[in-house]
């Protein structure tokens, strides 16, 4: 079965997206729905992985949401693109390195269109530029259905970054493609799909 495709131009709420992504991964569980991969923004709003700890809230007025996902704490805000997918690993390799890898390999050859030169750190699960952080990625697996995803710091706010310690890191090393190269990236949303639908049909 092929992979659906979904974007949405408007900013959808996180537990309106979340009941949406584990809605699918019952159904893909049961052979009742597609594979998914979603690109969208959220509004404003401070997530917290199962591996967070309560002093990396900095500014205590923040709600902050917990999640079933891999990770600490982290933002999503408007201009950061969000991309969720629904991958069942028992049709491919059931190998999570590899499919971060394959993760991390589409977020880098995707900024390569920016002439943005990034990495990946084997220390710390993200893609870099230079000694800042450009993309988080954060997973969960159930009964080898891959879901949750990454996002990437298109042309958000990074001061709201100040307000917590991202994924357990230096708040000020946060970086953007607007803040690296001065664009606002538009209509760039299937060439991000075409990467990662090559690289997933790898696994």
């Amino acid at each position: 079965m092929s992979i659906e495709i979904k974007l949405s131009k408007k900013r959808i709420p996180y537990k309106k997206a979340m009941l949406f992504l584990n809605k699918r991964v019952e159904e893909i569980k049961n052979g009742d729905n597609r594979e998914l991969i979603w690109i969208l923004e959220h509004p404003k709003t401070y997530t917290a992985g199962i591996s967070f700890k309560q002093n990396e809230i900095i500014d205590r007025k923040i709600k902050i949401i917990k999640t079933n996902r891999g990770g600490k704490i982290t933002l999503h805000n408007p201009g950061q693109k969000i991309v969720y997918f629904v991958i069942n690993l028992n049709n491919r390799k059931k190998d999570i390195r590899k499919l971060i890898s394959c993760i991390e390999t589409s977020i880098i050859e995707f900024l390569k269109i920016f002439k943005i030169n990034a990495k990946n750190d084997k220390k710390n699960i993200g893609i870099w530029v230079k000694e800042k952080k450009i993309a988080a990625i954060g997973l969960r697996v159930s009964r080898w259905i891959a879901f949750h995803g990454f996002s990437i710091n298109v042309s958000n706010n990074l001061n709201e970054y100040l307000k917590i310690i991202p994924c357990g890191l230096d708040n000020t090393k946060i970086t953007s493609i607007f803040f690296e190269k001065n664009v606002v990236p538009k209509n760039f949303e299937k060439k991000l799909i075409n990467i990662l639908i090559k690289n997933i049909d790898k696994i």
